[in-house]
C-alpha cells in the first residue's frame, strides 16, 4: 500500500524517461512516479527509497524526495501564499502549495499570514488538505497520558487564562498565564509535564516539572547561574516573582524550593543582598 501525505520506503522498479517507477513491493503491486528531477545520481533497480507521497497539479499521486513542512496527521505553523475564491493556499515546502478551504478557516486567512493548521486526507476527495480548526482533531475522551508524564507540545492559541497546547499531536491542554516564564509563541514546539488530570479530562500543563521532581533541575538551573556570574545572584527569597522571572525564567515557588535544597545542602549562603555560592 502506498499512502498519500507521508513517507513511504519504495522499491525502485524500473527506469523510464519520465523518471523512475516505485513499487511497495517487488512484484509492483502499487506504482508511484518518481519524477527525473528526483532520480538520486546512483540506483540500482530493486533498491529502496524513502520517499514523500501526494498528489500533482493534475491530481495524480508522484513521489518526491523533498521533505514537506506538514505531513499527514501533523501540525505546523505554515504561511498564506495566496487566496483565492476557494480558499488558501500554504506553503508547505513543496511545488504543489497546500489548500485550505475556507469552510476549514477557524479566521479568514490573508496573504502573508503564519497559520497554525493540520493536514489530513479528505475522504471526499481523496486529497490532502489543511485546517486552521486545530482542536476538532483533538480528543480528551480517552486520554494516553497521565500526570507526571513527559510530553511534546505545540502551542496553539491564547486564551484569558492562559496557552492553549496540542499535548503529543492527539489531546489539548492549557498552560496557565501564572506559569509561563518565557516567551512562547503559536506554532512553538516545547517539551511539558502532565501537571495535573481534571476530572473531565482536561490537561493542566507545565514547562517545568511539578513538586519534589522540579528541585533538582531547578537547583542545577540555579547553581549554573551563580557559576556564570561570579558566584553571585542578587535574588533570595525575598525577591520579587519579577525579578526571579526576569533572571531565572522560573516561578518564586519553584525558586524558593530550590534554594532550599542547596542551602541545606550547604552549596549556597543567603544573605541580603542575594545568594553567595560556597
Amino acid at each position: 500500500m502506498i499512502h498519500l501525505g507521508e513517507y513511504n520506503t519504495l522499491y525502485i522498479l524500473r527506469d523510464t524517461e519520465p523518471g523512475l517507477f516505485l513499487g511497495d513491493d517487488e512484484a509492483g503491486t502499487n506504482e508511484v512516479l518518481l519524477p527525473n528531477r528526483y532520480v538520486p545520481e546512483t540506483f540500482e533497480i530493486g533498491d529502496k527509497i524513502e520517499v514523500f507521497v501526494y498528489l500533482d497539479n493534475e491530481e495524480r499521486p508522484v513521489a518526491i524526495t523533498d521533505k514537506p513542512y506538514i505531513t499527514k496527521g501533523d501540525f505546523a505553523l505554515l504561511r498564506c501564499n495566496e487566496v483565492s475564491k476557494h480558499g488558501a493556499f500554504l506553503d508547505w515546502g513543496l511545488v504543489k502549495e497546500l489548500f485550505c478551504p475556507f469552510k476549514e478557516q477557524a479566521f479568514k486567512m490573508k496573504k502573508g499570514g503564519w497559520y497554525l493548521v493540520h493536514c489530513y486526507l479528505d475522504e471526499e476527495t481523496d486529497r490532502l488538505v489543511a485546517s486552521s480548526k486545530t482542536m476538532r482533531f483533538l480528543d480528551n475522551t480517552t486520554l494516553e497520558v497521565a500526570q507526571f508524564d513527559k510530553v511534546d507540545l505545540i502551542v496553539s492559541h491564547p486564551s484569558d487564562i492562559g496557552m492553549n497546547v496540542i499535548v503529543n499531536k492527539k489531546h489539548h491542554g492549557l498552560i496557565y498565564k501564572d506559569e509561563i516564564y518565557k516567551d512562547i509563541s503559536v506554532g512553538d514546539k516545547l517539551e511539558g509535564i502532565v501537571k495535573k488530570v481534571r476530572h473531565d479530562n482536561k490537561l493542566d500543563i507545565s514547562l517545568s516539572q511539578i513538586g519534589y521532581r522540579n528541585i533538582e533541575p531547578n537547583a542545577q538551573l540555579i547553581l549554573d547561574a551563580l557559576k556564570d556570574n561570579s558566584g553571585f545572584i542578587p535574588l533570595h527569597d525575598k525577591s520579587s516573582p519579577e525579578a526571579i522571572k526576569e533572571e531565572l525564567q522560573m516561578s518564586k515557588k519553584s525558586f524558593k524550593k530550590a534554594i532550599g535544597s542547596l542551602y541545606k545542602d550547604k552549596q549556597i549562603t543567603i544573605k541580603d543582598d542575594g545568594i553567595h555560592l560556597n
